[in-house]
């Protein structure tokens, strides 16, 4: 898959007014693709436009190229942060998790599963995926760090490990659903909690 890293950045002025319908119909009919069981190299324009019940020239007057379109489709599914508090480490990584763990987290948690083996074999879609989940990564990374500094967590605690610990869980949870065997009843505050026993300061 032939791409700039800042393809998703490359977007087109639009020609016309943009039509938020269209737009998540269009993201839409990628995510389906995917989860149907296409690789990200074999989406194409024509497939997307067909799925959306749009002309291509739509889906072009919005997005420069399919990489662009899919590192959108990729930021859509993710959804937006949750507004944090600020006041507890722990609160505000239980937001953090549970922002993953709503219905639209899982209803994508197919399109993640189908993704892996794309991100595996393609380093440039590897990239594009990396720059979409880095500034949400960053923001459970910030959490950490002040919970270091305030003295709430440990001095020699190991951020992206730990980092690592919290948000690993969530997404094998989202993607293979082992509620029987995890309930998602309470999931984040037991794997935040679960996690915190070893980075809590004493």
């Amino acid at each position: 898959m032939s791409t700039s890293t800042d393809a998703g950045q490359e977007r087109k002025a639009p020609g016309r007014p943009r039509n938020a319908q269209a737009d998540e119909a269009i993201l839409d009919a990628v995510l389906a693709l995917i989860s149907d069981g296409q690789s990200a190299a074999a989406v194409s324009i024509e497939a997307v436009a067909a799925r959306a019940g749009v002309g291509k020239a739509t889906i072009y007057r919005r997005w420069p190229n399919k990489e662009a379109l899919i590192a959108d489709a990729v930021r859509a599914m993710k959804g937006p942060l949750p507004e944090l508090a600020g006041q507890s480490v722990r609160e505000d990584l239980i937001a953090l998790i549970q922002a993953n763990r709503t219905p639209r987290a899982q209803r994508y948690g197919k399109v993640s599963a189908c993704l892996l083996p794309d991100l595996i074999k393609d380093e440039e879609l590897a990239r594009m995926h990396q720059a979409v989940i880095e500034p949400r990564r960053e923001v459970m990374r910030e959490v950490l760090r002040r919970g270091v500094a305030s003295g709430e967590l440990r001095a020699d605690l190991d951020v992206e490990l730990t980092a690592l610990m919290l948000s690993a869980p969530s997404m094998i949870q989202s993607m293979l659903r082992l509620q029987h065997l995890v309930p998602d009843e309470g999931f984040a505050e037991k794997l935040v909690d679960a996690v915190l026993r070893g980075a809590i300061a004493s």
